[in-house]
């Protein structure tokens, strides 16, 4: 099979042949349909965060069961999967305490020792995420999968393999948006967008969508942005506590820098919560006023929506289906896997929502 070979950081991809080992018992084979090119793989590509290499990244996909193992009873062939990078074994802590997005699926992964998933001329390939979604199959354990029902287009079903799930997650799951309550998206790229999304879903009554490009603001009221502040023009968070007459009680960061996180705590109102979503450098420290935590402010973190995957993501497949849930205006184009890193280099630029690969 063809695959996305990462070689480095800032070393170009190379489209390569790779083969994939036999199935164990409870792995299966996918046939990838559609993968998106989240903003995650960057930081890698980037050398912001450190992967080894060679290695087949990517793991925003969907797809669409071609084998399983002989003890694999959750799905068959033919069944419409997402995949998930919060592979879960189902019976670490953090599973057992209604928390799988945390448990890391170590348990899922091949032991040492045994033979690599991927491999490359008879030498191993790194499998990223549990997934490596930049191929035209993936070899996965079953629990990083869900069932999806066929009617469901599977380019916009890929969305929902982490950027969406991370965006509305942690609006709906993390925060816990409440009615009526207002909100501030930092950042209007596709996880941004999804936040504000699942905001709207939550029923908040104003959603303020923060970003410096004029053409992602008016996207962002697409999503259920009642209000729109180019950052370019001003402080943002004075901008915010005007508009809200002291700030929002719920904030989210959706890029990934000390200053916006930052931004996000200071935006607050009394006794309001900032989720910082995006991924903050390694090393990096966020610093936040102390006398604000009398207020009872808080800081957290969302680790992919706090999803529950096989119970959150059919839900979204239905808010899709039913019209609440906003996914045609995420794609910003449709690609082959050739132009990989052409794909990556949009990204930078900050115009892009979200760009799928098609297979």
């Amino acid at each position: 099979m063809k695959a996305a070979i990462f070689h480095g950081p800032n070393i170009p991809m190379t489209i390569e042949d790779v083969q994939l080992d036999g199935l164990k018992p409870r792995e299966i084979r996918v046939k990838t349909e559609f993968a998106g090119i989240c903003h995650s793989d960057l930081h890698f590509v980037e050398g912001i965060f450190p992967f080894r290499a060679p290695a087949v990244l990517g793991h925003e996909s969907a797809g669409v069961i071609l084998e399983v193992g002989s003890e694999v009873e959750y799905v068959k062939p033919g069944d419409h999967v997402i995949t998930c990078l919060s592979v879960f074994c189902g019976h670490c802590n953090h599973c057992l305490s209604g928390f799988p997005n945390r448990c890391g699926g170590r348990a899922t992964a091949r032991k040492k020792g045994e033979k690599s998933r991927l491999s490359m001329n008879g030498e191993p390939v790194a499998q990223f995420a549990h997934l490596s979604s930049y191929a035209e199959e993936l070899l996965v354990h079953e629990n990083a999968v869900v069932k999806i029902k066929k009617e469901m287009p599977l380019d916009r079903a890929a969305l929902i393999g982490c950027g969406v799930t991370t965006g509305v997650g942690a609006a709906l799951r993390t925060a816990n948006v409440e009615a009526g309550s207002t909100v501030a998206v930092i950042g209007c790229g596709g996880i941004g967008l999804s936040a504000i999304n699942g905001a709207a879903i939550a029923g908040a009554g104003r959603i303020i969508a923060i970003d410096r490009l004029d053409s992602k603001l008016e996207l962002a009221k697409e999503f259920g942005a009642t209000d729109v502040i180019n950052a370019s023009n001003g402080d943002s968070v004075e901008q915010v506590k005007d508009l809200t007459r002291g700030g929002v009680d719920y904030s989210f960061e959706a890029i990934g820098l000390k200053q916006t996180s930052e931004d996000a705590w200071n935006m607050l109102a009394t006794g309001g919560t900032a989720t910082v979503i995006g991924m903050v450098p390694a090393g990096q420290k966020i610093e936040i006023p102390g006398m604000d935590l009398l207020q009872e402010k808080k800081l957290q973190g969302s680790m992919m929506g706090s999803n529950r995957f096989r119970i959150d993501m059919p839900r979204y497949v239905d808010f899709y289906l039913s019209g609440k849930l906003k996914l045609d205006p995420l794609i910003s184009s449709r690609i082959p896997l050739s132009e990989i890193n052409a794909g990556m280099e949009a990204l930078k630029t900050g115009e892009v929502a979200r760009q799928v690969i098609t297979f």
